[in-house]
């Protein structure tokens, strides 16, 4: 069995004991050291290290073995071991921060279940066979989640779809929502830090970085460490303001940025003009994803969505409204219908509008329509403004515009339809039959009435099948 050395720097970290390939050696065995540097192998007596995971600032993290489970449980070993020579105030920082990842996940952990539990968190101090000195090293475990991060899932499939996006936007503002009700911000929202298990269920790793706040009124006055990743975090964090969970909303809407776009956050923003380009980056995106994101990525925490909660019930809001009128009708219908009832034909439904339709405009014209209602439009004027004008002179004028204006506006708003139009049409008619069997009007007078109004109805026709063609060419060209 390979067991790799955990002290940071040693020179053949990489040992083989062949004995603990035995189960019985293996759960029985004191313990090993490294053959190079003396160090412990088996942390606290009980869980062995066989692969590096990663390296940060302020340590390593390991996967191992758990030796006294059933099964030799995997799982993850993280050890603190910050680089460099930090001062004294700033080595307790880092150390509060480690320790505060162990009590957060101690206390979250075990009650969601997107969030890894701890197992154990223990100090080691150990001898420097080169300096003699005592060496402090501290060791947090916690569950493996067997997995990819989405960073690196961006960098193997590519961009996401929206789909996709909002699922994950989706899922980890649950778990921020549980996280922001027992009074924590995360403050470290990033694609590396949300980690998709073998089943798809996502999970929000690192809590290295979680600030605790009071649950009064969420300790303003404190101002946050400089802790956060470059371009994930909010203006309020680097500038070392107090956090809010909105502090956390901005650091997912940036993470959704950079799975949409595959472009990291400082690309998307323009610190020229001190605002986010990140829609010229993105095609075929809904307007109600991107207002969502555009709310969260506001620079001033209170313009902000403030919860978690808020957010989602926008992006529920955002998705109800894709679907149609037609399909929540049947949805209505059939929670409220105890006994089934024969339905008509499904009938064309208009596309969303964020305004209500009348009914009666939900059909649009035709272009034979428009001629049919052009024709009579002017048919009836010419008669009624040329036949009134012999009655009531000036006044019959003024009557029969006043008329015609009635008449396009009952086209308009589709009132009458192409039987209506020739049962009035049809009745103009016979009138004027009327008035030339009384001697009303003379057969010149009749005649001239129904001429004129042919050629004011075929002229109307053509006057509007000029301007369609005008409008069709310069919608062709704009």
């Amino acid at each position: 069995m390979e067991i790799l050395c955990t002290r940071p720097g040693c020179s053949h970290p990489q040992n083989n004991f062949s004995d603990l390939d035995d189960p019985s050696k293996l759960k029985t065995v004191q313990q090993k050291y490294c053959t190079s540097c003396g160090m412990p192998l088996i942390l606290a007596g009980r869980y062995i290290p066989s692969k590096l995971l990663g390296k940060g600032g302020f340590g390593a993290a390991f996967l191992a073995k758990d030796r006294f489970t059933p099964t030799v449980r995997l799982c993850v070993v993280k050890q603190f071991q910050p680089e460099g020579n930090l001062n004294t105030q700033a080595l307790a920082i880092a150390q509060e921060l480690f320790e505060r990842e162990a009590v957060i996940l101690e206390d979250l952990g075990s009650k969601h279940p997107q969030i890894p539990q701890l197992y154990a968190f223990f100090p080691l101090v150990v001898s420097n066979q080169i300096t003699k000195e005592e060496e402090q090293f501290f060791y947090l475990v916690q569950e493996l989640i067997d997995g990819e991060d989405l960073e690196t899932e961006l960098k193997r499939k590519g961009i996401f779809k929206e789909s996709e996006v909002i699922e994950v936007l989706h899922e980890i503002l649950l778990v921020l929502q549980f996280i922001h009700d027992n009074n924590c911000i995360h403050r470290d929202i990033k694609p590396s830090n949300i980690m998709r298990d073998k089943k798809g269920r996502l999970y929000l790793l690192d809590f290295g970085a979680v600030k605790q706040v009071a649950a009064s009124a969420g300790n303003p006055q404190k101002r946050s460490t400089g802790i956060y990743s470059m371009g994930f975090a909010p203006p309020e964090q680097m500038q070392g303001s107090a956090v809010y969970p909105a502090t956390d909303l901005y650091a997912l809407a940036t993470t959704c940025l950079n799975l949409l776009t595959g472009k990291s956050p400082e690309e998307l923003y323009d610190s020229y003009n001190n605002c986010w380009n990140w829609k010229t980056q993105v095609t075929n995106i809904s307007d109600g994803l991107a207002d969502i994101l555009d709310r969260l990525l506001l620079p001033i925490p209170s313009d902000r969505y403030q919860s978690a909660s808020e957010v989602l019930q926008a992006l529920h809001s955002s998705q109800s409204q894709g679907v149609s009128s037609s399909s929540k009708t049947s949805i209505q219908t059939s929670q409220n219908s105890p006994i089934p009832s024969p339905s008509p034909p499904p009938q064309p439904t208009p596309s969303p509008s964020s305004s209500p339709i009348s009914p009666s405009l939900k059909k649009s014209f035709s272009s034979v329509d428009l001629l049919i209602y052009s024709g009579f439009t002017g048919f009836e004027g010419a008669i009624l403004i040329l036949g009134l004008k012999n009655f009531l002179a000036a006044p019959g004028i003024i009557i029969g515009c006043m008329i015609i204006g009635g008449l396009i506006y009952l086209q308009f708003r589709r009132f009458l339809d192409k039987k209506d139009l020739l049962i009035i049409g049809t009745f103009t008619v016979l009138l004027l039959i009327v008035f030339l069997f009384f001697g009303t009007l003379g057969f010149e007078s009749v005649s001239f009435l129904l001429i004129s109004g042919l050629v004011a109805g075929a002229g109307l026709i053509a006057v509007t099948s000029l301007f369609k063609l005008i409008y069709q060419l310069l919608s062709s060209i704009f």
